[in-house]
């Protein structure tokens, strides 16, 4: 075999692999979403709630938080109200204290574990039939208590996703990206809910059914996990993109950064925790879902950097090559430009989508190097920016 058609073969395999990982897949969800989809049977029932919010240094936003959960559209007897604080430092208990009277249970940590140990506490603690978990900087919908429990009315089902609304009031770049990025996911776990299960979900607006959540690990990612521990338990974790809740987006690329860079490490941890449910002989299609949603895109860096050494091995052999070359270069530097020119203030809309395909990426790149050095991530750090009002949606865009 030569040298030149060794590295078209790794050309061409770098573009499969792209090709499948963002086209290629989709399609294989939306053809097997209409061969054998999976019905979900609701039906009007009123379980016993109770909401999570867990919360570490969380005195910005908490008390709106808390106004927003107080009047959401559920009966009050119904719905019970835990401030999971994970030994926070600030005013975070103090302000969770200051709704006792309303209802609110605060449950603090002794030691600070981490987010999911915070959480551990808290449902153990819990006296609803259904746990909604979520997070102090989200606003939800009045009707998504009442939108998202209809569903376990479904045997099958164990956990519940909800969608989450991106919001940017400053209409930075990197909004801009990540509104785009998280509507490519939306789209994805719709075919994967109708297929059978999603496997991950908003980790701001989740609801597991109280008799089939485990403690979990407390480095795991939570939102994650929870659709494996249900496969686990031959339950299904479905979405439900009627029930809507609103965030604001990291407006800064540093901001941006670290927070993929921690989800990722976690998704890479978690997957070597659960590497048996990546057999598709044991878990079938939910194996197929994890391998091309998590780690295929995961690897999509690697394939992109195999692709323009191939691409640049090959160039001076043919002007297909150099072409590519030259398009993948330039791609890059623009890219590259947006990124310089935000972290400076300057906002390039047209490049908003390749900069955060940039980011992501790279971000990837971080995350399996500390994953392979054996970094973990119990413990997390708020990222917060000048408080920016964010009201519930009023309707999902």
């Amino acid at each position: 075999m030569s040298l030149t058609f060794a590295v078209e073969i790794i050309f061409w395999l770098s573009v499969l692999a792209l090709a499948y990982t963002f086209a290629g897949y989709p399609l294989l969800l939306f053809v097997m979403s209409h061969l054998r989809p999976a019905r979900v049977r609701r039906a009007p029932i009123t379980p016993a709630v109770t909401l999570i919010i867990t919360a570490y240094n969380e005195e910005r936003d908490l008390a709106a938080k808390l106004e927003n959960t107080l009047a959401l559209d559920y009966p009050k007897d119904f719905l019970e109200i835990i401030v999971a604080s994970d030994c926070s430092s600030d005013r975070t208990d103090e302000i969770a204290r200051s709704f006792k009277d309303r209802g609110v249970r605060l449950i603090r940590q002794p030691e600070r574990l981490g987010k999911v140990a915070a959480q551990n506490a808290a449902v153990a603690q819990a006296r609803g039939e259904v746990i909604l978990f979520s997070d102090a900087t989200t606003m939800y919908k009045p009707d998504v208590v009442r939108t998202i429990v209809p569903a376990f009315a479904d045997e099958s089902v164990g956990c519940v996703g909800g969608r989450l609304v991106y919001v940017d009031s400053s209409d930075s770049s990197i909004g801009q990206g990540a509104r785009s990025y998280w509507s490519y996911e939306s789209h994805l776990r719709t075919y994967e809910s109708r297929i059978w299960s999603l496997i991950g979900t908003a980790g701001c607006l989740y609801a597991v059914r109280r008799s089939a959540y485990v403690p979990l690990y407390h480095e795991a990612g939570s939102d994650f996990v929870i659709s494996l521990e249900m496969i686990k338990q031959g339950l299904r974790t479905i979405y439900e993109p009627g029930a809507v809740c609103s965030e604001e987006t990291n407006r800064k690329v540093d901001a941006e950064m670290k927070m993929r860079v921690r989800l990722i490490a976690h998704t890479f941890a978690d997957l070597w925790h659960y590497r048996e449910m990546l057999n598709p002989f044991r878990y079938g299609f939910f194996a197929v879902q994890l391998l091309s949603h998590k780690l295929m895109r995961y690897f999509v860096p690697f394939f992109l950097i195999a692709l323009l050494g191939a691409s640049a091995t090959l160039a001076p052999v043919s002007f297909f090559y150099r072409t590519l070359v030259a398009v993948q270069i330039t791609g890059y530097a623009l890219a590259a430009a947006a990124w310089l020119l935000s972290r400076l203030g300057l906002r390039v809309r047209l490049l908003a989508i390749p900069q955060y395909f940039l980011l992501a990426n790279v971000a990837s790149l971080i995350a399996c190097y500390r994953f392979l050095r054996g970094e973990r991530f119990a413990r997390w750090e708020p990222i917060r920016e000048p408080a920016v009002q964010t009201a519930a949606p009023h309707e999902a865009p």
